[in-house]
């Protein structure tokens, strides 16, 4: 016949649950892995009595010695003045005859109950009351919550704090690892080449008396793929500025990338936003933005940008447009302006935070200009959306083409 164990036909899970949320009040951190590893203890091998009990919370639970102490404290403070002794034929007597509250929280294996009389060395469900705040006490139990980020994946940027935006960066520098590549002009040594590379099969023959045994192969080496983004800051887009700035920024971080910002003239920012601490770079890319939250010249600022020296960046380049389409410029000039960027880009991409209303079209002219010239036109205006901007930016370069969401095609 097998002995008797402590917590027969005790619930040990909840039992853990209280003794972990005891602990934790002392200042004992524990931790959901503890906590699994004492559950799954105690269901391998159930305690048959209290010194067991004891050593399989105290190995489970404890990971420092200074602890060691305030343990001891709380597992005394639920075993030694219990309702119940510890004999399991000792359960057979009923409950001592206590008002309604000390009769829950002995039940419940509080150990502070009044009367000097503390809880059994576990814990149940309470009974289902008719009012649900007749309930004195609660029972602490293990809930899986989203986390912070998941809670705000549909909930459009302009309803963001700054240090929820802060978290949209920190998210960012994760999701933008894989990266959409270009063939260089320089090679490098690769089994699978279809190249024969004379020098370093030579090199290699100087170990075989001068006979190529083994030939190196080359194939062509591969770089990322350099971005240009251009963000508008006009009135129109300040609600989703600040979200892009963080975009721009771990771009220029993790990739080959030139920023800028357009309002009525057109701000490089590259430098500004390559600073490690977020807080400071958006700090400094707004303050010289000298003409954020104004008028939008979005056809100007395309030529000046295509006119300067910083042209020759966009050839071959992933081109990435952030704006709404609002422009004060006519669209026949707009659409000179994208055609003239479209023969030394390699992609363009627009992102527009109104492309996400249903039954979006492009009727503002100066979009319906541009769109043609556009080989993605993609909705950024909440997390949801940002991530599916940055999943086409790594693969941009895989695909020739690809369907809009206006049915247009490239």
């Amino acid at each position: 016949m097998a002995s008797p164990t402590v917590l027969a036909g005790i619930d040990r899970a909840a039992f853990a649950v209280a003794l972990a949320t005891r602990l934790r009040e002392r200042g004992v951190p524990v931790g959901v892995a503890a906590f699994e590893t004492f559950v799954r203890a105690l269901s391998a091998t159930p305690p048959v009595s209290r010194s067991v009990l004891y050593w399989t919370a105290r190995v489970s639970l404890i990971r420092r010695h200074a602890e060691i102490e305030v343990f001891d404290a709380v597992f005394a403070a639920i075993f030694d003045n219990a309702v119940l002794e510890m004999d399991p034929n000792a359960r057979r007597v009923p409950l001592p005859n206590l008002p309604g509250a000390q009769r829950n929280r002995a039940v419940a294996g509080d150990a502070t109950g009044s009367g000097g009389s503390g809880g059994l060395p576990w814990a149940v469900l309470p009974a289902m009351a008719a009012d649900p705040d007749a309930a004195e006490f609660t029972l602490a139990v293990l809930e899986r919550l989203p986390t912070a980020l998941a809670g705000l994946v549909d909930t459009p940027f302009d309803d963001l704090d700054a240090g929820q935006l802060a978290m949209l960066g920190q998210w960012l520098q994760v999701a933008v690892r894989t990266w959409s590549t270009r063939r260089s002009r320089r090679f490098a040594i690769d089994r699978n080449g279809h190249r024969i590379a004379i020098r370093p099969t030579i090199a290699r023959a100087r170990h075989t008396a001068w006979e190529p045994i083994e030939l190196a192969r080359v194939e062509p080496a591969r770089r990322p793929r350099r971005v240009v983004m251009l963000c508008d800051v006009s009135q129109s887009m300040q609600a989703q500025a600040t979200a892009y700035f963080h975009l721009m920024r771990v771009l220029t971080l993790r990739r080959d990338a030139e920023l800028f910002a357009f309002a009525t003239t057109l701000t490089r920012l590259t430098a500004v936003l390559s600073h490690r601490s977020p807080q400071v770079a958006i700090d400094a890319a707004t303050a010289k933005v000298v003409d954020r939250f104004g008028g939008t010249r979005i056809a100007t600022n395309l030529q000046a940008l295509l006119s300067s020296h910083h042209g020759n960046a966009v050839r071959g380049a992933i081109v990435v447009v952030a704006s709404d389409g609002w422009d004060g410029d006519p669209p026949d000039q707009l659409a000179a302006a994208m055609a003239r960027l479209r023969r030394r880009a390699h992609r363009i991409v627009w992102i527009n935070p109104r492309a996400a209303a249903p039954g979006y079209a492009p009727l503002v002219p100066t979009m319906a200009a541009a769109l043609p010239y556009c080989d993605y036109l993609l909705p950024a205006d909440t997390f949801a959306s940002l991530a599916r901007v940055v999943t086409e930016l790594g693969a941009a370069s895989r695909r020739r083409s690809r369907s809009m969401p206006s049915g247009r095609r490239r």
